[in-house]
């Protein structure tokens, strides 16, 4: 008995031993990781080339880039163009416009999203799911339908050419209320009824409780907001006709424009690689928090 008690119990293991080598070494999974690997690199290059291109146009002097854009390819490289930035450019007007009004309407949408979201999860009043169906019909309403009466309104109110008037239109985020409100939702409602019986108020289980639980969704829908309006340029081009409030899309925009040809290739291309900085350094910082959101939440049920 204890003979065929060793002889099965060897049998097992050399069974589980080549089972363990058969999960282990799979060569077609191998090659396939490899392949992706290699697709990623490369539509990596592809996504990174103009960028790239950039770059390396913003590192050339202007006159030889007047001869032929080629000569990005060739030896010297220059940092004039940099250098230039600092002495003769609109650029930092262009991107103190840019980064007040990205910041603002940032700051805003987060805090009437979270204010919105919250009451649409948690609280009970009438209407509630009328008016939420109201807020997620703004996701149907192109910008250009109301253009010509935002227009008006705004020209009335002198809102044209200020800081107020290019935040003001992006306040309006329905995909931030509801981004919000399906993130509250989740949150286990225990924690609000542990809270109430240690007599919080609504507004402290808000700002108390609830809130930090959020900073997933928040960062997600902060670096949204703020590359959303970095990047705007229709509105911002209507609003703002003074080159004093031009953000820095209307502004890089109309240098290629009027002054290509003057102020030469490689310096446009700087002040365009130098407005990149800051969202770069959004990306940076907020990669973290995009990633926990993206993956499922803070909120574990």
């Amino acid at each position: 008995m204890s003979e065929m008690r060793i002889s099965s119990t060897q049998g097992m293991a050399q069974t589980s031993s080549s089972n363990r080598q058969q999960e282990t070494y799979q060569p077609n999974a191998q090659k396939t990781t490899k392949a992706i690997l290699w697709l990623t690199i490369v539509l990596s290059f592809i996504m990174l080339a103009p960028f790239l291109w950039m770059v390396g146009l913003s590192l050339k002097d202007n006159q030889e880039l007047m001869l032929g854009t080629d000569a990005v390819f060739q030896f010297p490289y220059t940092l004039q163009n940099y250098i230039d930035i600092f002495h003769n450019s609109a650029v930092f007007q262009w991107l103190l416009n840019s980064i007040v009004v990205s910041g603002s309407m940032t700051l805003g949408v987060l805090v009437l999203s979270s204010l919105a979201g919250y009451a649409f999860a948690r609280l009970d009043f009438p209407f509630k799911k009328t008016l939420f169906v109201i807020v997620l019909m703004g996701l149907a309403v192109p910008e250009q339908a109301v253009i010509i009466a935002r227009h008006q309104l705004f020209s009335e109110f002198q809102l044209h050419n200020t800081y107020l008037g290019l935040v003001l239109p992006g306040l309006s985020a329905p995909f931030g209320v509801f981004l919000m409100t399906q993130f509250f939702k989740a949150i286990p409602k225990e924690i609000d009824e542990a809270a109430i019986m240690d007599n919080a108020s609504k507004f402290k289980i808000f700002w108390k409780v609830l809130l930090p639980l959020t900073v997933p969704a928040q960062a997600t829908l902060a670096i949204l907001t703020f590359l959303t309006s970095w990047n705007d340029y229709f509105w911002p081009l209507i609003s703002a006709t003074d080159k004093s409030m031009y953000t820095i899309t209307i502004g890089i925009a109309s240098s290629q424009t009027n002054f290509a040809q003057s102020e030469g290739l490689g310096f446009l291309s700087s002040q365009a690689i130098f407005s990149a900085i800051p969202i770069i350094l959004v990306y940076i910082f907020f990669q973290k928090h995009i990633v926990t959101a993206v993956a499922g939440g803070a909120v574990k049920q």
